[in-house]
């Protein structure tokens, strides 16, 4: 299939469609589609502002991973040969999201290993990646381009307790880091380099993002070749112009909508592609959420009826061509004829994914332009980081972590029902990663638009806060806080640390609230009760059904 017969279709209600118009034709007069193409940092700041000029090698990272892709799939060979039958991938937002939608995007291939990620520091997710592999024949890739973070250095520990021979593990790391030193002074099988050039979130096409799809047997070639298909991409604007792309299109309407107050995207996306709406929740609210503006992203809402949605989304449909999807089809026409913008931004399905990634990177850089932002940066991200780096301190100290009050019945229904667009309600779950608290969150992403009419965004803990938890401290303050906790005992130690992962996911959650509220944003915390945390969640949704 030809990219033209990919072409994005825009349809703009009438009374948005000036704003729209005017900002593609200031893309236009600023020349970003060649500057894009350029790598021009001055699109985003003035000369020599930090994070721009050298963060511009995801342009031309496809290219580069073409060059080495032999390399790669010598290397999963050998690995399947040695008899090395799972992947365990331990990383944090950019470096395990896209593994992640390429896991369950790709069906498992017999003679390769099978992948795993492990994106979180609740005791009972850890076990559960435990029970089903056998270390001694499990490569571990340790994932994190500072080489710092404490989420994979934690997992790195514990693991590294169960199985010592450093050939049972890789890293994938900037050069020289901390992360790199160890894997020498440990005697990991390979260290693989990411480009310091590129920021976590735009790494999908990186070796953060193509190493681990060789390992489980993905063919990378034609993901790698797809990217360039997206500078092609045209767009069906109805105007016809040759100096627009879908990707220059896409963000300079974006970056409109958003200032017109329609900056809730809403995804709309193929099950053909599960996973795909948190990586794009991560590119989207992590470049776009800083000094007071930005696009939320919202991803796994539950689809609703035409009224159930405010006049503050767009909704971005990602069909696959080749798939039979009459329910997505016929929401998407439906929002369209009741006033909604929608960008249909038509697939292949899980082939394709190397030119969505790298369409949505595109776009994305260039809403930052649009809204006048370096799409780059993450100012707030560090607080968190701070904050649970005091309260693991004060841990040291004191034995015991601080404790915070769940919300009372008043608190709760003021944060959930006194909202209303264009604010959002957050619910941030710090607990083992489900399809069964999945379930139980849409149910009461669904009860809360029912009440309130408000957007719903979830995220699981800490995984958000590398992702949309800029967005939640340096977007618009329209956010509301609801943070939920449940422990899955037993707990695991962190060998060489004073505390377990337990305390460190308690720790995580304790920063986090600490923060939304120092900036003045509402944010309660229930801890959940029950058989198990989905039943928690299910008893929070009764309640507020029953509130008046």
């Amino acid at each position: 299939m030809s990219v033209q017969a990919l072409a994005v279709e825009p349809r703009i209600p009438g009374a948005l469609r000036a704003t729209v118009e005017q900002k593609v034709a200031l893309a236009g007069r600023d020349e970003v589609a060649r500057r894009l193409r350029e790598g021009d940092p001055k699109l985003w700041g003035p000369p020599g502002a930090e994070e721009i000029a050298d963060r511009l090698g995801w342009l031309t990272i496809a290219d580069r991973m073409l060059d080495v892709l032999d390399e790669l799939e010598v290397f999963a060979e050998q690995v399947s040969r040695e008899g090395l039958a799972d992947v365990v991938l331990l990383g944090m937002g950019g470096s395990s999201l896209a593994p992640e939608v390429l896991r369950r995007s790709f069906k498992h291939r017999p003679d390769r290993a099978r992948l795993h990620v492990l994106d979180s520091t609740d005791a009972g997710a850890i076990r559960t990646v435990q029970e089903v592999i056998d270390p001694a024949s499990t490569l571990f890739i340790v994932s994190s381009k500072s080489g710092g973070t404490i989420e994979p250095r934690s997992l790195f520990a514990h693991f590294s307790s169960l199985v010592s021979d450093g050939r049972n593990f890789v890293a994938i790391t900037d050069p020289g880091t901390g992360l790199e030193e160890l894997a020498i002074e440990r005697g990991f099988r390979r260290v693989f380099h990411g480009d310091p050039n590129i920021g976590g979130r735009y790494s999908a096409l990186s070796p953060f993002g193509i190493v681990p799809a060789v390992l489980m047997g993905v063919d990378a070639q034609p993901l790698l070749a797809g990217a360039s298909d997206a500078w092609e991409t045209p767009v069906n604007d109805g105007t016809p112009s040759a100096v627009h792309t879908a990707a220059v299109w896409l963000g300079a309407a974006l970056s409109a909508l958003a200032q017109a107050g329609r900056d809730k995207l809403t995804f709309l996306i193929s099950p053909t592609l599960p996973g795909l709406g948190l990586w794009l929740e991560q590119l989207v609210a992590e470049s776009t959420g800083k000094r007071g503006t930005g696009i939320l992203p919202v991803a796994e809402e539950p689809l609703g009826e035409v009224g159930d949605y405010g006049e503050d989304r767009v909704f971005a449909y990602l069909p696959d061509v080749g798939a039979h999807e009459p329910e997505l089809d016929a929401a998407a026409q439906a929002l369209g004829q009741a006033g909604h913008p929608v960008l249909t931004i038509p697939t292949r399905g899980p082939v394709d994914l190397g030119r969505v990634f790298m369409l949505a990177e595109l776009a994305v850089a260039v809403a930052g332009w649009g809204l006048q932002i370096n799409p780059f940066d993450q100012p707030n991200v560090q607080q968190a980081k701070d904050a649970t780096n005091r309260v693991l301190a004060e841990f040291d100290q004191r034995h015991e972590l601080p404790q915070l009050a769940d919300a009372t019945e008043a608190e709760l229904r003021a944060l959930l029902l006194d909202a209303g667009p264009p604010q959002y309600i957050s619910l941030m779950g710090y607990v083992k990663p489900s399809a069964e608290f999945d379930a139980a969150i849409a149910e009461l992403r669904v009860a809360i638009r029912a009440r309130t009419g408000s957007t719903t965004t979830f995220g699981y803990g800490p995984r958000f806060l590398h992702s949309t938890g800029q967005y939640h401290k340096g977007g618009p303050r329209q956010g509301r806080f609801l943070q939920l906790l449940y422990d899955s005992p037993p707990d695991v130690p962190i060998p060489g640390a004073s505390y377990t992962f337990t305390t460190l996911k308690n720790a995580q959650a304790i920063g986090d609230l600490t923060t939304l509220r120092e900036l003045g944003l509402p944010a309660e915390r229930l801890r959940l009760t029950g058989e198990d945390a989905a039943a928690g969640v299910r008893e929070i949704t009764a309640r507020i059904k029953e509130m008046t």
